[in-house]
């Protein structure tokens, strides 16, 4: 029950987060004359690392890589539906009664319009995250195990902060820079930014990773608090009984 309450988290959390992605940036003041900017996408990332972790302290590495396999297949799942829900008819051309096509100024036809701008938005967040993804979270979980055994299973914070901040700055850097090369999904930010593409982007990567940083310093109470609980409610006096 423990495993398929992570395991769900972690998946939903990661479907919606590439759904979500890159469709809105919030600007979190920090000075007057400095803000972090982050994509929407990036709120409930950190949850999925708290996720692994728990799951890697609990039932080893091997259901944790299980868990990060599965959250591809799921990636692909939702890029499949988003393609079919694009090209099943009716044809997006959509007219009023006069015979005029009813289009954004973006070209996209007005019933259509929520739909294909999610769609285009997901395919870019998607397939950078993919990438970032699963450097990320392998990373995430070899870096986990490795600090486990270098520490001989002590300093439960060293690896759960280690292994998170490393991955997440791959996730940072990946996500960015494959969504804007690959879609330019930031033109609109780099525009408003002047053109200037390299402050927007290194903005845009060290603002999420600053997030990130602080969520994976406060989220070590609830991982010790949580890991202590689990162990209890499960039974389990040493942890590696089962990782298999």
């Amino acid at each position: 029950m423990v495993f398929l309450v992570l395991s769900g988290l972690f998946l939903g959390s990661l479907a919606m987060l590439n759904i979500l992605g890159i469709t809105r940036i919030i600007d979190i003041p920090l000075t007057d004359n400095l803000a972090l900017k982050l994509t929407v996408g990036v709120l409930p990332y950190p949850i999925t690392f708290l996720c692994t972790d728990f799951i890697s302290e609990i039932y080893g590495r091997k259901r944790a890589n299980a868990v990060v396999w599965v959250g591809l297949i799921i990636n692909l799942w939702v890029l499949f539906i988003l393609w079919l829900g694009g090209v099943l008819p009716p044809e997006p051309d959509i007219y009023d009664e006069s015979g005029k096509v009813l289009l954004t100024s973006s070209g996209v036809p007005d019933n259509d319009y929520v739909f294909y701008t999610i769609r285009t938005f997901t395919f870019a967040t998607t397939i950078g995250s993919m990438f970032a993804y699963l450097a990320a979270q392998f990373c995430d979980v070899h870096i986990f195990h490795y600090l486990k055994e270098l520490t001989k299973g002590k300093h439960l914070w060293l690896r759960n902060n280690g292994s998170t901040l490393i991955s997440q700055f791959v996730d940072s850097f990946c996500v960015i820079m494959i969504a804007q090369y690959y879609a330019h999904a930031f033109d609109g930010e780099i525009e408003a930014n002047g053109g200037d593409t390299f402050d927007t982007l290194f903005h845009l990567i060290v603002s999420g990773y600053i997030f990130k940083l602080v969520a994976a310093l406060i989220d070590t109470i609830p991982f010790y608090l949580g890991t202590s609980f689990l162990n209890k409610y499960l039974g389990i006096e040493n942890p590696d009984d089962l990782h298999h």
